[in-house]
């Protein structure tokens, strides 16, 4: 198997973020990161609510009747 056809590694980028050095960045380029991140964080809490809506309903929907 090729190496570009094994499918992405999760967490990579936010691996490489924690690891990249701060220091040449200005104040205004730093602000601008973090709201892009704490978009991005609210973007993934979302979505693991709503897979979490998804689960509870499926759930409920198999629940054996007794």
């Amino acid at each position: 198997m090729d190496e570009d056809d094994r499918p992405a590694r999760r967490g990579d980028a936010a691996s490489l973020l924690a690891r990249e050095a701060l220091d040449s960045y200005s104040r205004a380029e730093l602000d601008g990161r973090v709201q892009q991140l704490e978009a991005e964080i609210a973007r993934v809490k979302a979505h693991r609510d709503k897979a979490e809506a998804h689960r509870l309903a499926a759930d409920a929907f198999f629940k054996p009747k007794s």
